[in-house]
């Protein structure tokens, strides 16, 4: 089992940047997928982004990409998001989400995630 801790959340002004970070507990963190993802109010939660067990291969939302970068630390059992260039739209709580951890890839980092954190909020003012 795995559980979950994002930290990093706040509120920062358009354009500034933020990086949060997922800390894990337990031992299949270095074989899960790891999976980003945001709900704002009154909105359905949305994938942002997510990291291959391995580090070897990432995917974003077209509305993140080039500006979020996701990166993993498999001995620290962290991931992170670097979030630059933010903007009002960013704003969300967010969560990061880990699958079975069986070290296999996938066709659809979107969906398959069994171990999700509470969540922190990050807010963009204009």
């Amino acid at each position: 089992q795995l559980q979950l801790t994002e930290t990093g959340g706040g509120l920062v002004q358009t354009g500034e940047s933020l990086t949060l970070s997922c800390t894990a507990s337990g031992r299949t963190f270095p074989t899960a997928n790891i999976g980003w993802f945001r709900q704002a109010p009154g909105k359905d939660r949305e994938f942002v982004a997510a990291i291959k067990w391995s580090g070897s291969y990432t995917t974003y939302a077209d509305s993140v990409k080039g500006r979020f970068t996701v990166s993993r630390h498999n001995g620290e059992k962290v991931a992170r998001l670097q979030m630059n260039n933010v903007k009002p739209e960013d704003t969300a709580v967010y969560y990061c989400a880990a699958d079975s951890g069986r070290a296999i890839g996938t066709v659809d980092y979107t969906r398959g995630y069994y171990y999700w954190g509470q969540g922190t909020q990050v807010t963009v003012s204009p």
